[in-house]
């Protein structure tokens, strides 16, 4: 009896620690390098047919490219008629910090002329489609809501339904795409940083959106666009990528992607994100001394030319090593925006432009109720729910 209870107790042992292992290896971030998947960008065979003959409009970025080459230079090596360039916000060369203007120019490199769709233009107008037969999207998306290039992509895709132009996506992995969390955007606050009733992370790549927007009438009017998706190859929803290019300049790193849906949050608030230091969206913090917390001074640079805070100490929390980045992110972090409106003790901490990054008016409300993050959550669940189901529509690739 003794010898089988120590079988036994081995046994459970033993099951337990692989329960555990397994935990452990299911929790760790999969975070892969980009060449593990093929974009859509690369698969010059499938999308070059669609263009030969037309004059192309390319709607891209700093982050359209393929190798090094910018997915303009390589269509024109190609003898592809690319006749102009649409820059979303932070423009072409991606040298534009968030928020500020645009403006209209010409590529030194190429001569193309460069039309900003940010500021007061953020849809292509029909002059500026008069003399284009396609539009090719081409940019490296992060994966949440508020980050404009869904925004631009969907005006975009408006215009030329409007004037029965093609619209071809070139799809790229979401870095930010192994889970769905955040309130779903109402009705009240929609607008160019969230245009649709989807949570502030969506789960989708930038080609699955576009489908599910086509499809699901949310463009103007209901208007549907004559679209196709260049899919990615060897994509893994459950993993990170580690991306060559950085999607915008204030998200240089993996841990600053990763965080921006937690940090991107804190733009509506007093608090800043980094912007100005060598840590942008990896730090956040107030000027409110605050002992013992960690300290930074925002100062101008090249992608931040007047931070929040510029010259002032900030205090708050340094997040660039959090554990948050060592396991899968499953959730949104609302914690450090519950903690630092505690410490801040105002009753101005959050500004007019918060509801429009959070979705509502709810959110700030339960933070000043005191309300527990699991309350807070639970609020949010339907919605999700109820999204997740039209989403499950659209998937190119296995889900998570």
């Amino acid at each position: 009896m003794q010898i089988l209870f120590r079988k036994n107790t081995n046994l459970i042992a033993f099951c337990l620690l692989i329960n555990a292992l397994f935990y452990l290896a299911k929790s760790q971030t999969c975070i892969l390098n980009y060449s593990a998947v093929t974009t859509g960008a690369q698969q010059t065979e499938k999308y070059l047919p669609l263009l030969k003959g037309k004059r192309v409009a390319v709607l891209t970025n700093i982050s359209g490219t393929i190798g090094k080459t910018s997915i303009v230079d390589t269509l024109l090596s190609l003898k592809i008629k690319v006749v102009k360039v649409f820059g979303p916000e932070h423009g072409f060369r991606g040298n534009t910090e968030a928020g500020d203007k645009v403006a209209n120019d010409k590529d030194i490199k190429t001569g193309l002329p460069i039309i900003s769709l940010y500021g007061n233009n953020k849809r292509p107008s029909q002059e500026q489609l008069k003399d284009v037969d396609v539009v090719l999207f081409d940019i490296q998306d992060v994966g949440v809501r508020f980050y404009t290039y869904i925004s631009t992509m969907c005006y975009a895709m408006e215009a030329c339904a409007e004037m029965k132009k093609e619209f071809v996506v070139l799809d790229r992995p979401n870095p930010n795409g192994f889970y769905i969390d955040g309130p779903v955007m109402e009705n009240k606050y929609m607008g160019f940083l969230g245009l649709h009733k989807v949570p502030v992370v969506y789960g989708l790549t930038i080609g699955e959106y576009a489908i599910m927007a086509n499809k699901e009438g949310w463009l103007k009017k209901k208007i549907k666009c004559k679209l196709k998706v260049i899919p990615l190859l060897n994509y893994k929803r459950t993993c990170s990528y580690q991306l060559p290019v950085p999607p915008s300049p204030n998200l240089p790193t993996i841990q600053s992607i990763l965080l921006y849906p937690s940090l991107g949050l804190f733009e509506g608030t007093k608090a800043s994100v980094g912007r100005g230091t060598d840590l942008p969206f990896q730090v956040v913090g107030i000027t409110k001394p605050i002992q013992g917390t960690y300290t930074f001074m925002p100062t101008a640079s090249l992608v931040s030319n007047n931070p929040k805070h510029k010259g002032l100490i900030c205090y708050g929390l340094n997040l660039s090593e959090n554990v948050y980045l060592s396991q899968h992110p499953s959730k949104i972090e609302i914690k450090w925006l519950i903690q630092l409106a505690e410490l801040d003790g105002g009753n101005d901490f959050f500004d007019k432009n918060f509801n429009y990054h959070c979705g509502n008016d709810t959110l700030v409300k339960q933070i000043y109720l005191k309300q527990s993050e699991v309350a807070i959550r639970k609020s949010w669940q339907k919605s999700i729910d109820q999204y997740k189901k039209i989403r499950s529509k659209y998937l190119l690739y296995p889900d998570f």
